[in-house]
């Protein structure tokens, strides 16, 4: 019979039977905690942590009502610029939170002016799409991928994977395609980070930059610049309308 150790040359080494031990120790205990870190990495139970943060994200928005802002106006101790950079932010995890952006472009202008709101919506549509994206990508995409089964999903997915570029920028210039929708489609699909943010940025300017304009001319309702800022709202929206139909009417005779 084998003692648990062997001595060689002054040198105890463990025997084969109490390596074997061992190991069969070892592994049992092993295969629970594999089989418990596979559970919690699934696709489904990071799809779950992402329904999970944007419920968390939509009632945090209701219940620090930040529309508040447009009564109270900013914090004193803020000055423009500061001011201007936390509501950037702000819009970006409001806009995670499935809070319109027109509402949130409205009051970039009343609160900031035309131009430094502009500046500071631009950036918040930026960030809230990256922060989105990158949630979808990181959270939903294994488990959502395998679910584009239907002919509109999959010519959805199909354009923004292989166009994906110049069809995000198409989704931004004509509004009609809800913003977070467009977020987590591009996520689902194989579109890269890069072309995403770049066509969200140059894409959101015009739509942006009326809704920002008619909130700082809100207080005058007949002044040009505030008729233009609304005749640049609705002309988009009508175009995109018609678009959506057209792609509608082609998908149907398909």
């Amino acid at each position: 019979m084998l003692d648990a150790t062997t001595r060689s040359g002054g040198t105890a080494t463990a025997s084969p039977r109490a390596a074997a031990t061992d190991l069969a120790v070892a592994v049992p205990a092993a295969r629970p905690a594999g089989r418990c870190a596979r559970a919690l990495l699934s696709p489904w139970s990071r799809l779950s942590l992402l329904v999970v943060l944007l419920a968390a994200a939509a009632s945090a928005v209701l219940l620090f009502e930040p529309q508040e802002l447009l009564v109270d106006g900013v914090p004193e101790q803020l000055g423009g610029a500061a001011a201007a950079l936390v509501y950037a932010v702000a819009y970006g995890l409001c806009t995670v939170a499935f809070v319109p952006r027109p509402l949130l472009n409205l009051a970039a202008g009343a609160l900031f002016g035309a131009q430094l709101g502009l500046g500071a919506a631009l950036a918040g549509t930026v960030l809230g799409a990256g922060t989105a994206f990158c949630l979808g990508r990181a959270l939903g995409q294994d488990a959502l991928r395998p679910l584009l089964r239907g002919r509109w999903l999959k010519a959805a997915d199909g354009q923004l994977s292989r166009h994906g570029f110049r069809s995000m920028l198409a989704a931004r210039l004509f509004p009609g395609v809800p913003f977070w929708a467009a977020n987590y489609c591009a996520a689902v699909s194989r579109m890269g980070l890069a072309p995403f943010l770049l066509a969200t940025a140059l894409g959101s300017v015009p739509n942006t930059a009326a809704y920002v304009v008619a909130g700082a001319r809100a207080s005058a309702p007949t002044s040009p610049a505030f008729l233009i800022a609304l005749a640049c709202v609705a002309v988009p929206g009508l175009a995109g309308a018609a678009v959506a139909w057209r792609k509608r009417h082609h998908l149907r005779s398909r």
